[in-house]
């Protein structure tokens, strides 16, 4: 049981993991308040403003900066990983989705022609770099809030 609890109060997972959940929150509500009904799957989507990915990892990287300094080591291998991260979010996923949209226009032709019955693929699955950088500012806002 103690390390059940050491586990959820540590800042270095807490602070990620709340940040995370507050930008899926934004993501959620911004959603809602632009189609003007709910949606509660952008809960738990990947893609759109902002990017939670982002605002965890920058959050962790911030709290670390501060708490073990910004020169340690620690500090540049989660600063190293956010940006892989970020790059991720903003180039593969991105692409993923993008390729997605190609796929579902080329099913819903076939569909026509040979009459397929295929679902869907989701095509928004990365963020644009515009997403990431909002999403990595609020997690370094989060980190200095939150330490």
């Amino acid at each position: 049981m103690n390390a059940f609890v050491e586990i959820f109060t540590n800042k270095y997972f807490v602070v990620p993991l709340v940040t995370g959940i507050l930008a899926q929150t934004f993501k959620f509500f911004l959603y809602w308040f632009i189609n003007k009904k709910p949606d509660f799957r952008w809960f738990f989507y990947t893609g759109g403003m902002p990017s939670a990915h982002s605002a965890s990892v920058m959050a962790l990287s911030t709290i670390v900066g501060f708490n073990k300094g910004f020169d340690s080591a620690l500090f540049g291998i989660t600063l190293y990983f956010s940006l892989i991260v970020m790059y991720d979010a903003a180039g593969l996923r991105r692409a993923a989705g993008m390729q997605a949209r190609v796929i579902n226009r080329m099913v819903e032709e076939l569909k026509i022609a040979h009459k397929i019955r295929e679902e869907r693929l989701r095509e928004l699955l990365g963020h644009t770099p515009f997403e990431v950088l909002v999403g990595a500012l609020l997690g370094i806002l989060a980190g200095i809030v939150m330490r």
